[in-house]
């Protein structure tokens, strides 16, 4: 009766009525984009009552981008030859990443350093500071640092309890690393490990050999040649055979070759000093007027000799050297990439006692390239190509994001190296290390720089390689948006999921980690684990083998557990994933000479190494994605192969799942519907894998990273006449998207379609077309 009733209202009351109602409709339509919608990307807001699993943007996207970019019958818009998600692929395809094109000034560094930092290290120009080599300090970097290798002896332990850097011998205390020393033939001759240590012979034939490190090995310094010695060898005469030597003593640290170190070669250095200096270890000294991590930042007393190639010229050179300033042609988004204190970075690089540790390449003999299988790479990787790229600026006021560039691949391989980086006493946990290394890195750019506190830090961004990603992030940075290699939701695995205790992250105080999940994919990213260039695989093509070329329905090889040979002895290893896998279709005996339950012809589930790991990948329609500790290097490895991931982590994203629409080009299996994988496989109908083999073929490379591979490629060619194998093929491809182009247009979807952004981001100097801002 009450709404019979309002129909008699006065018409005047109507017509106040009726204009709320369009000057809603108006607001609705033309101030959405300005809204507070999707500040969830950098976890500024949740929005009341939104489902946790929307991405921020539906909803708001412009229906001319609907009708314009139709999704296709999986949900997918195809942009730049990429399945995206629906909303973030029409406002791509609508608003091309590559239009936003922007003249930038840059102000190059006046500020000098006492003393230039005395030859010990490198002058900031920008804060008038020193970046100090490994083993100095001081402002002016005067004082030498003694950084010892051993922790303190004991009548048990006569050079101190084990530690990698642990020395018998002369111990470099600016780097706490271990040589031969003064009174020896070949004095700078490594002493790594287990080198100077007894050994303990097996009692059994296939047993290993042991370490005693309570008890130094006296003759690694004989000259007697009856004896395995060392520091005395002469190369020739070992290659001969003429004298022995000890098997265990090797050519561990970065920058010697040869069995016996006797030849000096390149170090790995970010971006090899970009051409303005050389590598000292992993620690770019740079050349005259140059500073960064890379050398590639002038200050005003390099400008005049010539300008980095990421500065882009038009450029305007004042007569004063003061308050120099840069015109230069930039590309939205804009990254502001923080120059750390040595200790967060170079220190890590430098100081290393493993060559092979956290980088994707080291130099042999002949100063060639030779690409690590170290899957911690991507963080490197990444990292030089926002160094070299035109989307990095120097004028942090001017940036649209800023890039902490804290090296945890290198920190939590290293936190057993040497006793100046030991690890919290209490916990004695790598993950907990990590923790407050970020911590402090916050402190130091939260005190230093007046960028973070303008946004607390949500358009930073910081890179978590470890095996379980940003868990043991502080509590202080969570509003940044965070790289990791493993999305773990924390829906359903909702504590520390790996099996090594070092790494367990659930004893970290509350206090210091806070309550975050570890992955939230309204603002974070999943980015691929680093893979080496194949040259072979690449020449053979073997992303694009068709259908009729792949005989095998079901491939996986990879560690199953204790219930094999070799097998990781932890029940709690892959959170049980590939144990319940193997125990249904391991198709290799385990240890009690049994197969899987349900094992057939065409289905692989192995432990066993082999040779023709990737051909057989390539051989194969679908490829298992099962954790490890963490996240493994799989889906990588079938993306790379052609081969049709299928997804076995319940709540964890893979790589750009946030982002790509994966049910374009690979399939997810609950845990629990392990038993029904097979059927599940044969059900999907031969147009569905052909559909998403193709797929699979167009972005294979947004799994790559060309782009730092390239740069690289540039290098060695400047060096070489002849290029490497792995750079011909690699520069044969198709240039198409890649690791770094697909991180790069994430960051401008992200941008315009943040709100909180528009007082800052004027998009009249963009030259977007008017679509795109109705659109954000």
């Amino acid at each position: 009766m009450r709404t019979m009733r309002s129909t008699k209202c006065p018409w005047a009351f109507l017509g106040v009525a009726g204009a709320l109602v369009m000057l809603v409709f108006a607001v609705h339509v033309f101030m959405v984009p300005i809204l507070p919608s999707s500040l969830d990307f950098f976890g500024a807001g949740h929005g009341i009552g939104k489902p946790r699993n929307v991405l921020p943007g539906v909803g708001v996207v412009d229906s001319r981008l609907s009708g314009q970019f139709p999704s296709d019958s999986y949900g997918a818009v195809t942009y730049r030859g990429a399945p995206w998600k629906a909303e973030i692929g029409r406002w791509l395809a609508g608003c091309d990443a590559g239009l936003s094109v922007v003249n930038i000034t840059e102000f190059i560094g006046t500020k000098r350093c006492e003393q230039d930092c005395n030859g010990q290290g490198v002058c900031n120009y920008e804060l008038g500071e020193c970046r100090c080599f490994h083993g100095y300090a001081g402002k002016r970097c005067e004082e030498v640092q003694k950084v010892e290798c051993n922790l303190p002896s004991s009548q048990e332990w006569p050079v101190g309890r084990w530690i990698v850097s642990i020395c018998p011998a002369h111990c470099d205390t600016t780097r706490a690393m271990c040589f031969c020393g003064p009174g020896t033939k070949y004095p700078d001759r490594p002493v790594a490990e287990a080198c100077g240590f007894k050994t303990i012979l097996p009692k059994k034939p296939d047993d290993p050999k042991l370490t005693d490190w309570k008890t130094p090995d006296p003759d690694v310094f004989t000259t007697n040649k009856s004896k395995p010695g060392w520091c005395n060898v002469n190369p020739e005469d070992a290659y001969s055979s003429k004298v022995k030597f000890k098997e265990e003593c090797d050519c561990k640290y970065d920058g010697l070759w040869g069995r016996f170190c006797e030849t000096h070669v390149e170090c790995s250095c970010i971006n090899q000093c970009s051409g303005h200096g050389h590598c000292r270890g992993g620690f770019c000294q740079c050349d005259s007027g140059y500073f960064g991590i890379d050398c590639s930042m002038p200050s005003n007393y390099s400008v005049a000799y010539g300008m980095p190639s990421w500065l882009q010229p038009p450029m305007n050179l004042p007569d004063s050297s003061i308050n120099v300033k840069v015109v230069a042609k930039k590309k939205r988004p804009l990254i502001y990439v923080y120059d750390l204190p040595a200790e967060f970075d170079s220190h890590l690089l430098e100081g290393r006692h493993y060559k092979f540790q956290c980088v994707n390449r080291i130099y042999d003999d002949k100063n060639r390239t030779i690409w690590t299988q170290q899957l911690y790479g991507a963080q490197i990787a990444l990292y030089e190509s926002i160094l070299a790229s035109p989307h990095r600026t120097l004028n942090g006021d001017e940036a649209d994001y800023f890039y902490v560039p804290a090296l945890d691949s290198c920190l939590i391989t290293r936190s057993d190296d040497a006793p100046h980086l030991q690890m919290p006493r209490d916990l004695r946990l790598r993950s907990y290390h990590t923790l407050e290394y970020y911590r402090m890195t916050y402190d130091h750019i939260a005190q230093r720089y007046p960028y973070w506190n303008r946004t607390s830090g949500r358009d930073h961004i910081w890179f978590f390689s470890w095996d379980e990603g940003a868990c043991y992030a502080p509590k202080e940075i969570w509003n940044s948006m965070m790289l990791v290699h493993w999305g773990n939701t924390n829906t359903k695995h909702k504590n520390s999921t790996t099996a090594y205790w070092a790494d367990n992250w659930n004893y970290i105080p509350i206090d210091r980690r806070g309550n975050h999940p570890c992955f939230d994919p309204r603002k974070d990213l999943v980015l691929p684990a680093w893979k080496q260039p194949n040259p072979a695989a690449i020449w053979l093509k073997l992303w694009a083998r068709t259908r009729n070329n792949r005989t095998t329905l079901f491939y996986f090889n990879g560690n199953l557990g204790p219930a094999y040979k070799d097998g990781r002895h932890e029940d709690t290893y892959s959170m049980g994933i590939r144990q319940k896998l193997a125990a249904e279709f391991g198709s290799t005996p385990d240890k009690q000479g049994k197969l899987g339950r349900q094992h057939t012809a065409n289905v692989t589930v192995t432990y066993l190494r082999t040779e023709k790991y990737y051909e057989e990948l390539a051989s194969s329609i679908f490829c298992g994605v099962l954790p490890g500790d963490g996240w493994s290097g799989r889906m990588e490895d079938s993306m790379l192969q052609g081969c049709i991931p299928v997804i076995i982590q319940d709540g964890i994203l893979l790589p750009y799942e946030n982002m790509l629409n994966y049910n374009s080009f690979a399939v997810r299996i609950l845990e629990d519907d392990i038993p029904n994988l097979i059927r599940i496989l044969r059900g999907i109908n031969e147009t569905q894998v052909e559909f998403m083999l193709r797929n699979v073929r167009q972005i294979w490379q947004r799994f790559f990273y060309r782009d730092s591979i390239l740069l690289e490629a540039q290098r060695q060619k400047r060096l070489f006449s002849e290029e490497a194998p792995w750079s011909v093929e690699v520069s044969k491809l198709d240039k198409v998207d890649d690791v770094f182009a697909t991180f790069i247009q994430v960051l401008h979807y992200k941008l315009y379609n943040d709100p909180w952004r528009q007082g800052v981001l004027q998009r009249k100097e963009t030259g977007l077309p008017d679509i795109c801002s109705k659109a954000s």
